[in-house]
């Protein structure tokens, strides 16, 4: 097994001979953990609960006995977990205001549909600004559509939008990387560029009026 794939069985708390089953119930079990909504305010553990679905994303793909399909389905469920005491918040939509992403005539309709849905999703988890969510919801999403530009692009946008949300949080270090990973993912949108530039000066502004001379 590649070094890489060791280490993130580590990430799960497995050893290197764990078996999908094993790497599957470890992943349900960390994730409920270390969920953002029974963590709330709780930086670390949405950093954790971000490594765990990528390194169980990892261990997915390089398991030929698992499929797609199955991968999806339980980092799905374990986005989903909530506490049974938060109330469900309900947002009705009428159909004149949904928007349908678009159509990808690579991908069968089922994929369009998990495409459908997985914009529907990523729009409430940016209007809740749950960052961390988002960003585990929309790459989970570009593991099992790949190649699929529109994903790659709302990739960037959920790094992005977390980079701002840290410099608004002075989070100056995680939002950097954040940024750079957005840029990494979609390189030639010059309307991202344009919009990271923006957050790189904010930045910028924000150090220079919290240093000594600036005093």
């Amino acid at each position: 097994m590649r070094r890489q794939l060791v280490d993130e069985l580590r990430v799960l708390g497995l050893r290197s001979d764990a078996s999908f089953a094993e790497v599957k119930a470890s992943y349900r079990r960390l994730a409920r953990q270390y969920h953002p909504d029974m963590n709330p305010g709780d930086r670390e553990a949405e950093d954790k609960f971000i490594r765990i679905t990528k390194a169980y994303q990892a261990l997915a793909d390089a398991m030929p006995t698992v499929t797609t399909t199955t991968v999806a389905a339980t980092v799905t469920a374990a986005q989903a977990t909530t506490t049974s005491s938060r109330p469900k918040v309900t947002i009705h939509k009428s159909a004149a205001s949904k928007v349908t992403v678009q159509v990808n005539p690579d991908l069968t309709p089922e994929d369009q549909a998990l495409k459908q849905k997985g914009f529907d999703q990523l729009q409430l988890l940016f209007q809740a600004q749950k960052f961390p969510r988002a960003i585990a919801l929309v790459d989970g999403l570009a593991q099992r559509l790949t190649n699929d530009a529109e994903v790659t692009q709302w990739q960037a946008i959920a790094y992005q939008r977390w980079g701002r949300y840290l410099i608004r949080h002075g989070h100056h270090d995680k939002a950097r990387r954040a940024l750079k990973k957005a840029l990494r993912l979609d390189p030639h949108n010059k309307v991202l560029w344009q919009e990271v530039n923006r957050d790189f000066q904010r930045m910028e502004y924000v150090t220079q009026q919290r240093s000594p001379a600036a005093k």
